[in-house]
């Protein structure tokens, strides 16, 4: 496949007057595209696909007269690149969670939990024969000797079982390391030793046995869910992290550690620091540290427990989801008026947070934690986006941080995260400007993913058939994930 430039013909493609095999050409006509990568958008353009991949951008004046494609009129729409959900969980309940990230534009995602059963969803992805994204799938977790989470979690307590752990995950094809809250100090600095020796990179919690800078130093490459930072950028961070080092974690409950680490958290933002925060914030760009804060589930363990009760993507959610859900947020829903109001604070200032990351030119990528209470499959992304832009972020960097920065993150910019010739040809057709209103980009015409088009009608069916596979009894498929979700945190 040879692809030209706007104004060049495309030879081995299409030439002028040819005919062409219309399931390998697909031609969107005449819209305006928006490439990911900050530039301007750009009206009046054609997009020629060539299986899965993008063969040609340019003008439509310039397209070659070509008979036998499918072109789809795109007038009055907007294309961008497919959206990556950069913290997802929970790709084996295939009946579910697949066809609702495609439904929503969700075209990659970085599943932090690797076990056989999703790397088995992966394959049947890879294959062909189940609609889903593209995964970057990572390793078992890794904790400590006690953890908040059930098996498959993997423990370490030594430096001898932490390298064979890291080496065990890449020979199943992990694409990185994921790392928890109760990894000792030594384990932690010992596995990320043996992840760069492997060439893996590791991201995750961070313990709180470290700081977010000692993890930031140690190569971490991402830091989820916001956790530690806020004690470095408080006055009393020396207070919080001594009570927190003295604090043992109990076998026999280990929940009780981390309330305390989450309480002592929302105290420490009380005395956020800005000249401390600016410090830190220079070290992560410094040290390539990137932020997915998913405050989608910030948001949702924030806010009293019945507030997503009657939301109506839940006609989405299996019983038993929709169950366990009710009953995990009583873990971290505040409860009092008091509590409420407390928690309202929190969550503002950590949104703010976000913002003045990015000011200083912290990565930012977006994530949702799905499978987690209410964090809905595809849908909470576009939430994500629209909490990001509430930080302070443009619609136009909120795109990116879920296309071109996502890309960039993982290391696929050559093929992926921006709408050029010779990428994937996974795309979003939009009815209206995501610029002018980041919400917009809940207002999908069209998804492009693999170059398959789901158009419209398509789409619709690919939702009711999520909604009745949700009405069916419990599936034996989802025991196992069930289990693993008896006990969690924020994974």
């Amino acid at each position: 496949m040879a692809a030209g430039s706007a104004g060049v013909a495309l030879p081995g493609v299409i030439s002028p007057g040819a005919r062409a095999a219309a399931a390998e050409i697909t031609v969107l006509k005449q819209v305006t595209v928006i490439d990911g990568s900050g530039a301007a958008p750009r009206r009046d353009m054609t997009i020629v696909l060539v299986g899965d991949r993008i063969a040609w951008l340019g003008r439509d004046r310039d397209l070659p007269d070509v008979e036998g494609v499918r072109a789809l009129d795109c007038r009055g729409k907007y294309v961008i690149p497919g959206l990556w959900d950069m913290h997802t969980h929970g790709l084996d309940l295939v009946d579910i969670f697949p066809p609702l990230y495609i439904a929503n534009g969700v075209t990659g995602i970085r599943e932090m939990w690797g076990y056989e059963e999703n790397r088995a969803a992966h394959e049947q992805i890879e294959n062909g024969t189940l609609l889903g994204p593209r995964a970057v799938v990572g390793s078992s977790i890794v904790d400590g000797p006690v953890s908040l989470l059930q098996p498959p979690v993997s423990h370490v307590s030594n430096e001898a079982e932490a390298r064979a752990f890291v080496r065990a995950e890449k020979a199943l094809g992990a694409k990185f390391i994921k790392v928890y809250s109760y990894l000792g100090r030594d384990e932690l600095y010992t596995i990320a030793d043996e992840a760069r020796r492997q060439g893996l990179p590791f991201a995750g919690h961070v313990s709180y046995r470290l700081s977010v800078l000692e993890a930031s130093e140690a190569g971490q490459r991402s830091l989820e869910h916001l956790f530690g930072t806020t004690f470095q950028v408080s006055l009393k961070e020396k207070e919080f992290l001594a009570r927190l080092a003295a604090t043992p974690i109990d076998p026999e409950s280990p929940r009780d550690f981390f309330n305390l680490a989450r309480e002592l958290e929302r105290q420490a933002m009380l005395e956020y620091s800005k000249p401390k925060a600016d410090r830190l914030f220079a070290q992560f760009v410094r040290n390539g540290t990137w932020q997915s804060p998913t405050l989608v589930v910030n948001r949702v363990i924030s806010m009293p427990a019945d507030t997503y009760i009657h939301d109506p993507r839940l006609k989405y959610i299996p019983a038993d989801l929709k169950a366990h859900w009710a009953d995990r947020i009583q873990l971290f829903a505040p409860k009092t008026p008091q509590e409420i109001q407390e928690q309202s604070v929190y969550l503002a200032s950590r949104i703010e947070m976000v913002g003045a990351m990015h000011e200083a030119g912290v990565g930012i990528i977006g994530g949702t934690d799905s499978l987690n209470p209410y964090c809905f499959p595809g849908f909470s992304l576009h939430d994500e986006l629209g909490l990001m832009v509430d930080a302070g972020l443009s619609p136009m960097d909120s795109l990116r941080a879920v296309t071109s920065e996502a890309a960039r993150f993982l290391g696929l910019e050559h093929s992926t995260g921006t709408v050029t010739a010779g990428k994937f040809a996974d795309l979003v057709v939009l009815d209206a400007n995501p610029l002018d209103d980041i919400r917009n980009t809940q207002k999908i015409h069209a998804v492009v993913t693999r170059g398959r088009v789901i158009d419209r009608a398509q789409r619709e069916k690919l939702l009711a058939d999520v909604e009745a596979a949700a009405s069916q009894p419990p599936a034996s498929a989802r025991s196992a994930t069930f289990a693993r979700l008896a006990k969690q945190g924020c994974c």
